[in-house]
């Protein structure tokens, strides 16, 4: 499967520690709700030690907020990142279903990416 960044947005000053309880209880279903659409959550700044992604150019980047999906990042906004992580799914389609899904996309906005693979070695 192929696996996608997906930017979390939220109204600045995006404090971790001032998530509201129904936004934490939110989170910690997201991932069965990912696998539930044939995708998984495989890691990123809410799951420590995973780190070291690279994102094809923004130019092939999804944007969500609230039922709206446009092609390209959330850019002129009042909103700021203030997480990431990586989905594996079947493909791009899935990866926004599984995006929708995120309590951000409600309150702020969420974008996926493709992530960068490179060419097999020979």
């Amino acid at each position: 499967m192929s696996q996608y960044g997906v930017l979390v947005y939220s109204p600045a000053p995006a404090d971790p520690m001032a998530l509201a309880p129904d936004h934490l209880e939110l989170l910690e279903g997201y991932p069965a709700k990912a696998r539930e659409l044939g995708g998984k959550v495989l890691g990123g700044s809410y799951f420590p030690g995973h780190r070291g992604f690279a994102f094809e150019p923004s130019t092939t980047a999804k944007a969500i907020r609230g039922e709206v999906v446009r092609n390209g990042p959330l850019i002129e906004s009042d909103l700021v990142v203030a997480a990431f992580f990586v989905v594996s799914a079947p493909d791009p389609e899935t990866a926004v279903q599984i995006a929708r899904l995120h309590p951000a996309a409600r309150d702020g906005g969420v974008e996926v990416r493709p992530l960068y693979a490179p060419p097999p070695s020979e």
